[in-house]
């Protein structure tokens, strides 16, 4: 039964892997409009608020689209010290026990944030600063999506804890140096 659960959790995991290539081009142009932005105001003392406010807008967005594919390939912080030394069983509770922490706060953050971006998106919220970005609605929109992310990330990542307890998959032999 949980066998038949893997292409979902492979689909899951496929998706996230592009949002982390779109991430991974988010930050490039995100490093670029920092780059010029800076250029500008310094050489030449040309500014635009609205550049500013768009590095903001690529940084929520960098941020919540990129969570759970960091998460995904293990790039969070954890504290190791203890994790390490735990049976392979300990570390399997361990870990099914904090997705499903996580995806409770998770859950918890899109409740939250919906009546948020609902509000800021019935007043068509925009900058309050002359010459910023309108909608700020949308980049608020990232809220919930980012956690709702997070989610299908964690429900992936329990499929495979799941499907492995199931049916252990075999270790790979060490390469010989």
């Amino acid at each position: 039964m949980l066998k038949a659960l893997r292409p979902l959790a492979s689909g899951i995991e496929g998706l996230i892997d592009r949002l982390g290539t779109l991430t991974a081009w988010i930050a490039l142009v995100m490093i670029g409009l920092v780059a010029t932005n800076v250029i500008l105001r310094y050489t030449l003392s040309l500014g635009s608020v609205w550049a500013q406010e768009l590095e903001w807008h690529l940084l929520a967005a960098l941020i919540l689209l990129g969570m759970s594919h960091a998460l995904q390939r293990g790039d969070n912080v954890r504290v190791d010290l203890f994790y390490a030394r735990y049976s392979p069983h300990v570390k399997r509770v361990v870990d099914v026990v904090s997705a499903l922490l996580l995806i409770a706060v998770a859950l918890a953050f899109i409740y939250l944030s919906l009546g948020y971006v609902e509000q800021s998106r019935s007043i068509m919220e925009g900058s309050p600063d002359p010459g910023g970005i309108p909608y700020r609605w949308a980049v608020k929109a990232l809220i919930p999506l980012g956690y709702g992310l997070l989610v299908l990330q964690q429900l992936a990542h329990l499929l495979r804890l799941l499907t492995d307890a199931v049916e252990p998959v075999e270790p790979k032999e060490a390469a010989r140096v």
